[in-house]
């Protein structure tokens, strides 16, 4: 047998066990990070897992869960329109004509006939009314502002009783205001604000006092007469 001729087939098998063994190894050693398992099992994808530069925050930077006495920001933006016509027309016509052709007397305990000597009694009129109203009301309401509230209660279901005041003074001008709500957690946003329209119950109290007020007021004779309206 010559050995000279299975020699270089002998080189060319171990050479190709070689290859086949560094292939296995190189798959084994992926550098992936998305294909990487943990020694007792696949974890799931996070950036904690995933990233290099991933930090976490200190406790004090943490969103932290909104609690009783905590503040939140109330964005009011309230708009409204209200249009209402009228229009009323009542006429009424009416005549009245009556004769009186038969009466009675009292004589001597009797009830008797009265002579009609005089002629019958008669009584004729009319009556003509009319009464005519037209009215056209249109209001337009707008408030606009942003305050801050305090959770006074947490209700079991998980909603938050809300309760913000508002007291300004420039001079002789105060406004004040007060709002109440109860609203969701989950209408609250990351930054703690929350839109007036997502409030139930939600009861603005809004007050002016000053030089300017005085000037548009209604004096209590006019409150009294738009009540009552005696005309």
């Amino acid at each position: 047998m010559n050995h000279n001729l299975h020699r270089p087939l002998l080189e060319v098998a171990i050479a190709t066990l070689a290859i086949v063994s560094i292939v296995s190894s190189t798959a084994a050693q992926d550098a992936s990070l998305f294909h990487r398992a943990a020694p007792q099992g696949p974890q799931d994808l996070s950036l904690k897992n995933t990233s290099f530069v991933f930090r976490e925050l200190p406790p004090e930077a943490r969103p932290r869960e909104l609690q009783k006495h905590d503040i939140i920001t109330v964005l009011v933006d309230f708009r409204s329109r209200f249009l209402s016509e009228g229009d009323a027309e009542s006429r009424k016509t009416a005549s009245l004509t009556a004769t009186l052709t038969d009466w009675i007397k009292l004589d001597s305990g009797s009830l008797k006939p009265a002579p009609q000597s005089d002629g019958d009694p008669k009584v004729a009129g009319s009556l003509n009314s009319q009464f005519r109203a037209e009215s056209d009301v249109e209001l337009r309401d707008s408030l606009t502002f942003r305050m801050g509230a305090e959770i006074v209660d947490i209700l079991p279901n998980g909603n938050l009783v809300i309760e913000g005041h508002l007291n300004i003074r420039n001079n002789e001008e105060r406004w004040r205001i007060s709002l109440t709500g109860v609203v969701r957690r989950e209408s609250i946003q990351a930054d703690r604000t929350v839109n007036s329209d997502a409030i139930f119950d939600l009861d603005i109290d809004k007050e002016e006092l000053g030089q300017v007020r005085d000037g548009y007021a209604r004096g209590w004779m006019g409150r009294l007469y738009d009540r009552f309206k005696p005309f």
